[in-house]
């Protein structure tokens, strides 16, 4: 049988090839913004994912043993690299400085896959657990997309068969958290209306192509060439004095009709350029999940010319069921779900939660939902110590029963600003609209 210690290295293989991966054997340089004293490991899974692991000072001799799984935003297209997990310890260093472990994937490979990620993910607890043991807690948080990651991950791995759960709570940031079927009609709406405006994505003279194919399959655009047609047919890019009256009827034009901010009109319609092509072309072969059927738009100096004009698409239903079944939610979960999202973000208007909030009506699992919000008008990171504050109401939720709401979390920020710094922002009276308030409902 050989001796214990022997013993305990086979079980510990075995739990890591079980896992599907394989673990640094000496501890990684740390990023700058961790506390003193932390230890952080790195390593690539089987898959092919790049992972990295940060535990503060004396965590595995502490009574606290909470570990903080991480699911990032996106989908980043290019191939993983552990950049990203470096970069996102690096901005919610407020984690391991509170005192948890952190674990974070890059997901095995580049674009849209929820279900990968979150089994990604899954993944890297179970390596975790073969590595540094059994945490007292676990935690899921979500940024983003990610959000939709972690709100799959506790849906599909919420409870283990034994007594001890593989997740105890999960922390949804600036969630994308309609689903792929529901998230990105309006960005779809974006790709027919920026065309009846710009006319030049694609040119009169280029191959055609449906809108919602995002590009054709051999198409060599690149987000720098994008940019420039933006430029070209709006200003965006230039100050606002120096363009041309027709770039500024087009820019107010397709702004009130999508209702997407100009800041980030951009981004938003490289995710209904590169994202969607990736969807489209490389998960749902070449099969289209979106619809702009019976949608009405409103807002232009022409609506009737507008609505006349618009392509209207219907999905197919192959690959609507495909997408919802890798993305949607089912609000089927077992632990608390606690969510911040700002009111005026960019990028995931905060009318995901309103969304999210139906499937959790529809679940009968609302006892199990607490959400959040704040005054803030951004997407990619939010005030530090409310990300403290909502991690302190977390914990008290999973261990203590003690359901918050959004007052006693707002309550609990100022004691965490006086440790961290920075401003708290919550806003207890808000309520969102719902989704289709927001955005144009639509036949599928």
């Amino acid at each position: 049988m050989g001796t214990p210690r022997r013993r305990a290295a086979i079980m510990l293989m075995a739990m890591m090839t079980m896992a599907g991966g394989t673990f640094a054997q000496t501890p990684a340089e740390c990023p700058k913004a961790l506390p003193e004293g932390t230890q952080c490991h790195t390593g690539r899974d089987a898959n092919g994912a790049w992972y990295l692991i940060a535990i503060p000072q004396n965590w595995e001799q502490s009574t606290n043993r909470v570990l903080v799984m991480h699911s990032h935003g996106g989908p980043d297209l290019g191939a993983p690299a552990l950049k990203r997990s470096t970069e996102d310890v690096s901005r919610w260093a407020i984690m391991v400085k509170a005192g948890y472990a952190w674990a974070a994937s890059t997901y095995r490979r580049g674009g849209y896959g929820v279900r990968m990620a979150a089994e990604d993910t899954e993944n890297l607890r179970k390596l975790f657990i073969a590595r540094f043991g059994q945490p007292r807690r676990t935690i899921m948080h979500g940024q983003s997309w990610g959000g939709n990651v972690a709100a799959k991950v506790i849906e599909l791995y919420n409870d283990a068969p034994g007594p001890v759960k593989n997740y105890d709570g999960a922390l949804l940031t600036s969630g994308v958290l309609g689903g792929g079927t529901r998230g990105y009609d309006y960005r779809m709406d974006l790709r027919v209306v920026y065309e009846h405006f710009c006319k030049n994505h694609p040119r009169a003279d280029e191959p055609q192509y449906p809108l919602w194919m995002g590009l054709p399959l051999d198409s060599k655009m690149r987000p720098a060439d994008l940019r420039e047609r933006v430029n070209e047919c709006t200003g965006l890019q230039s100050p606002a004095a120096k363009r041309s009256e027709a770039q500024k009827r087009n820019l107010a034009n397709i702004l009130k009709v999508t209702r997407i901010p100009e800041k980030t009109l951009g981004s938003h319609l490289n995710w209904a350029t590169f994202t969607f092509a990736d969807i489209v072309h490389k998960r749902l072969g070449g099969r289209n999940p979106f619809s702009t059927d019976g949608v009405q738009y409103a807002g232009s100096d022409d609506d009737a010319a507008l609505n006349r004009d618009a392509p209207r698409y219907r999905p197919d239903p192959a690959a609507l069921a495909e997408l919802a079944e890798d993305s949607d939610l089912t609000g089927r979960v077992t632990i608390p779900v606690l969510t911040l999202h700002a009111i005026g973000d960019p990028t995931a208007f905060v009318e995901h939660e309103s969304a999210f909030r139906e499937v959790y009506q529809r679940a009968g699992t609302t006892d199990r939902l607490v959400q959040t919000f704040s005054t803030e008008r951004e997407h990619s990171y939010l005030s530090t110590p409310a990300y403290a504050a909502l991690m302190a109401s977390l914990m008290d939720w999973v261990d203590a029963g003690k359901k918050p709401d959004a007052r006693s979390v707002a309550a609990l920020c100022p004691k965490m600003r006086d440790l961290y710094g920075d401003e708290c922002r919550f806003d207890v009276n808000y309520r969102p609209q719902n989704y289709e308030d927001r955005v144009y409902p639509r036949r599928r």
